[in-house]
Parts: structure tokens; sequence; C-alpha cells
């Protein structure tokens, strides 16, 4: 158990010692919620209260940034939402870190490289002054105007350039706020080729070579000492790379540490932080606590809570259906059907990820591992059904008996007295089914 040594120091420097522990040969780290779902991240902070350790809570730049994102949120609002749903629930303060992912170009990388550049910055800039001290600066995508094989990575010294300059900008941002406040801890380098997920099926990724990461590094202190940011520079913990492991439709491709011994050595060799892994979704908990014992320390995870959530959802409307479903006088949810037809009417969030004939359509929007349907749930008719679920299941609860046969865990923790027989916190103890495995692995929790 190391909750306790985390919890002595808070915020940012909490997070520097989990690198420094975990350099220093103890199998500790910390995981990244990527997610605005509520219910995903309040089942977090529940999670961060039981083991009294930190809470680190991601947005990605398609997510949140200065035009809203998908979800229609600036930094600054986001960080308003979640500080707010962390007081709501009593959360220390001081032990929530805020970071912001995948912050660049990408958003705009249709555009010509001065454009997005600048776009990427400004974004940059919002997001520290927003509070968020956890910075992945990533400029890996070609831009409009990038010369070059779309296929093949981007020159390592345009991306390491462009990083440096993104970086500049967080630090001038960090210069407006009050004395005293936290510096920001970056992140640098990507999971080329494919971010945030969705490996095609049946190609596995190729474990990130050595000499690789060698000239990443390399290439990004020279870019940041070139723009006088040899300060920040020391403040850069994490380096992103490929280990290995991704997802797909159907398919999981589980961690292999044979494959990263020699990359695991290099890094302890020739730098001064750890590795941060994206894509773990659906890795078994063996496999993440492997990972953290492999400088793996700083673990992404996004689309495993939202599908745990959908799984809740899913299970709560099979058991509304079998219990409520003869009730002539009550109106069923009908929430499957719900997000089923917002995601018809509206494809743009997963049409160009799912492949198939119809019926193949039909099962990769409800069951995908890469979960598109996390895009779908904020529908007004969407959410609309699902406080006809939730109130429904309140007003008459379903017998353990029924809810064993869709939620069995559940239905267990009710019997032996942790859980009540109440919809919300059904939904919540599946999604923490998954913070649990990263929670033990990051050696939170026994």
């Amino acid at each position: 158990m190391i909750a306790k040594s985390i919890s002595l120091v808070h915020g940012t420097a909490g997070l520097a010692k989990i690198v420094r522990q975990n350099r220093a040969g103890q199998a500790v780290g910390i995981f990244s919620i990527c997610s605005a779902n509520r219910q995903v991240l309040e089942a977090g902070i529940a999670q961060a209260k039981r083991n009294d350790s930190l809470l680190l809570i991601e947005s990605t730049s398609n997510q949140v940034n200065q035009f809203g994102g998908y979800t229609g949120q600036t930094p600054a609002d986001f960080a308003k939402f979640v500080r707010e749903l962390a007081g709501e629930l009593q959360f220390p303060a001081e032990r929530l870190i805020l970071g912001g992912d995948h912050l660049g170009p990408h958003v705009w990388r249709k555009e010509p490289a001065v454009d997005a550049m600048a776009k990427g910055c400004a974004m940059v800039r919002d997001y520290v002054r927003a509070g968020f001290t956890k910075i992945h600066l990533d400029a890996s995508m070609h831009c409009a105007d990038d010369e070059g094989d779309r296929h093949k990575p981007l020159d390592e010294e345009i991306v390491s350039a462009r990083a440096a300059e993104l970086c500049k900008a967080a630090e001038e941002a960090h210069q407006e706020l009050p004395a005293g406040s936290e510096a920001p801890l970056y992140v640098i380098g990507t999971e080329v080729p494919i971010p945030g997920g969705e490996q095609a099926e049946f190609i596995a990724p190729e474990t990130t070579r050595p000499a690789d990461l060698t000239r990443t590094l390399e290439s990004a202190r020279q870019a940041f000492r070139a723009r006088d940011l040899d300060a920040a520079w020391e403040r850069v913990i994490a380096v992103v790379v490929q280990p290995g492991v991704e997802f797909g439709d159907s398919n999981v491709y589980t961690y292999d540490s044979a494959k990263t011994v020699e990359l695991s050595d290099t890094l302890m060799r020739n730098w001064t932080g750890v590795f941060e892994a994206h894509s773990t979704d659906y890795q078994t908990s063996s496999a993440l606590k492997q990972m953290v014992v492999d400088h793996f320390a700083i673990l992404k995870v996004g689309p495993w809570l939202t599908f745990a959530f959908r799984e809740a959802i899913f299970g709560l409307a099979a058991i509304e259906n079998e219990w409520l479903g003869a009730r002539v006088s009550l109106k069923l949810s009908q929430v499957c059907e719900a997000l089923e037809n917002a995601m018809i009417a509206n494809p743009v969030y997963w049409k160009d990820h799912y492949h198939g004939d119809e019926e193949s359509l039909r099962i990769a929007r409800q069951f995908s591992y890469s979960d598109r349907a996390r895009y779908y749930w904020p529908n007004p008719e969407v959410q609309a059904a699902i406080q006809r679920l939730i109130a429904n299941l309140h007003s008459n609860p379903a017998p353990i008996s029924l809810i064993s046969q869709y939620l069995p865990t559940q239905a267990g923790q009710i019997r032996d007295g942790r859980l009540r027989n109440e919809p919300l916190e059904l939904i919540q103890s599946k999604i923490l089914e998954v913070l649990d495995g990263y929670a033990f692995a990051c050696g939170m929790k026994t």
C-alpha cells in the first residue's frame, strides 16, 4: 500500500514524487481518467477518496478547447465542472490534478502549420490559465502544408521544435498566474501512428524502438534548450511511447513485457522521467501492474470507463424490461433505442470508425471496444431516457435475483451489504470494477 505516502504530497509535487518512486524501483504509478462523463468522474472521485490517493483527470484537445470541442467546454469550463463536482463530493481540491492530452495542432491539422500551431498555442495557454498542471505537448501530426509521406511520422526535428513552441506558450501563460501557482509538468512524445486507440483489427502495434526513444528525447532536449526552456525541460516527467498495447472493435493486444525490456533499460540509462502509456484500456490488471513495474508509471484510460458505463446502462435496461415491462401504467425508458436512434441520426462520430454490413455496424455501435457511443450520452433524448430508467428502478427496485442475471458482481455486493439497490450506485460500482484494476496496478490498492 502506498496511498498514505502519496497523500502526504499533493498536486504536481505528488505526481513528481510518484515518478521518483517508480524510477527508484517501487512498483507505484498513477492512472489518468480521460473522460468528461459525469458518472465516470464521480466513480473516479469515489476511488480516490477510498484509497486516499491523488486523482488525475484529463481532457483531450478535441474534447475541450478554446472553441468548445465536442463537449462544448473550454478549458476553464471543464476545470470549473470538475472542481465543482469534487467539491460536491467533498474531495480535497489539493489532491486533484487536471491534465491536457494531445495538446497542439491536432484539431486543426487540416490547416496550414502556421495557423494550426497558432491555435494550438492559444489552446495550451488557456489550459494553463485554467489551472491544468499536467500538459501533454503533441505536435506529431502533419499539417496541411507539411511535406512528406502522410503515412509516416512527421520529421522529428519539426515535431520537437513545435512541441517546444507549445511549451513556451504554456510557460508564458504560467507567468500570468498568481505568484506561487504550481508550474506545469510536461509530457512529450506520442504513440505514433494512431493516437487514442482503435488499432486496425488483427494488426498488432509495433513497440517503440529504443533508438527512436533516444532520438525523441535528444531532439526534444535540444529544441527546448534552443528556446531557453531549460527550466521547463526539468519539468518534463514522461514520454509517450507505444508499448505494444492497443484495442480494436472486438480485439485487445495484451502487453508483453519481454518486448519492452530494452526500451525500459534505454529510458533508465538516458533520462530522468518515466513512460506514459496511452490506450491501456481493456488490459488485464496483471498486465497493467507489469507495465508500472516496467516504468510505464502513468496509465491512461478512457473508453473502457464509458464502456463500463454503457454495460451498466444496458444491464439496467434489461432489468427494467423484465421487471416492469408488463406494467401498462408505467412508461419504460427505452434507453437502448434512444442511443441507437441518436447514433443513426448523427453518424459523424462513428461512421469513419466502424465498417461492414448493417448488422456489423449495429453491433459495433452498441458493443465495440472503441466505444464511439460515448459521444452520444449527452444527447438530450438519451439523457431523458437515462433519467427515466433511473427513476423507474429507484421507485421500483428489482429483486436481487434478477439483478444477478445482468449485473452479477453488483448483486453480490448488495447481498454483502456493500451496495444499495439504487441504480446510480449500481452504475458507479460497474465503473469502479475497471478503476479497481488500475488502482491495484498503481499500488494504491492491495
